[in-house]
């Protein structure tokens, strides 16, 4: 490490460890499942790819990271010492949710992140047996970054960013800070729906069930308990 708290204190020695720039984002990616390189970085978009493999190194040198060769490829998998970070990384979310939330900044939107987080949170149980394919059209979002297809089938999800040539279930048709709002709890469907800043076109007991087969962060939960309260405290004083 080129920069030390020099204390022996173990909350120091802990933070030199694992609250470098983008450090805990990685940890997350692996507490999420992702487990190969490619995934991890989707995960981290933002990241640099040569900056992943370092801090990736440095999770492996300290004893949170193994990596092993599966055919031609590695795969990343947290230890015993990295699972124990599971509760300070979840705690450290549901924190954010509770007193960070509130109104995104425009330079924190991302549609490439949330339809990541989506694909890999979707309720599976409760997809139907048959294959489900929404399509998602994000009216604001950076080149590249504006269509996307969500396919559910056989247990699985996937996500595309080339038309897959598929039936299409559901078109959600939305602003990214609309669909991120519901996602991370700060707004109900109804509410985007009822703004118009989303629409959902198709059968209407389907797009009934699209926010049942979506769900929400695992945060989102946090986040909508703890509206009320915000709300509140930031009322001026009669």
């Amino acid at each position: 490490m080129t920069d030390s708290y020099s204390q022996f204190c173990t909350v120091a020695r802990g933070a030199e460890a694992l609250c470098e720039r983008w450090t805990p984002l990685v940890v997350r990616e692996l507490l999420c499942g992702s487990r190969r390189f490619n995934d991890l970085h989707r995960g981290v978009p933002r990241m640099s790819t040569s900056l992943l493999a370092q801090r990736l190194r440095h999770l492996e040198e300290i004893g949170v990271v193994r990596r092993s060769a599966v055919g031609k490829v590695w795969e990343y998998a947290l230890t015993d010492a990295g699972e124990e970070l599971r509760p300070i990384i979840m705690a450290l979310g549901h924190w954010g949710a509770r007193w960070i939330g509130s109104r995104l900044r425009d330079d924190e939107l991302d549609a490439g992140l949330l339809m990541w987080d989506i694909r890999r949170f979707v309720r599976l149980d409760e997809c139907p047996p048959h294959a489900v394919v929404v399509h998602f059209r994000f009216r604001d979002a950076r080149s590249g970054e504006k269509t996307w297809w969500l396919v559910v089938e056989e247990g699985a999800a996937d996500l595309c960013r080339d038309d897959p040539g598929r039936e299409l279930t559901l078109v959600v048709d939305s602003t990214v800070r609309a669909l991120t709002e519901v996602w991370t709890g700060d707004r109900s469907p109804q509410e985007v729906l009822s703004s118009r800043d989303l629409r959902v076109e198709g059968a209407h007991h389907e797009a009934q069930s699209l926010w049942r087969w979506l769900g929400t962060s695992v945060f989102a939960e946090t986040r909508r308990s703890a509206r009320p309260t915000l709300l509140s405290d930031a009322r001026p004083p009669a």
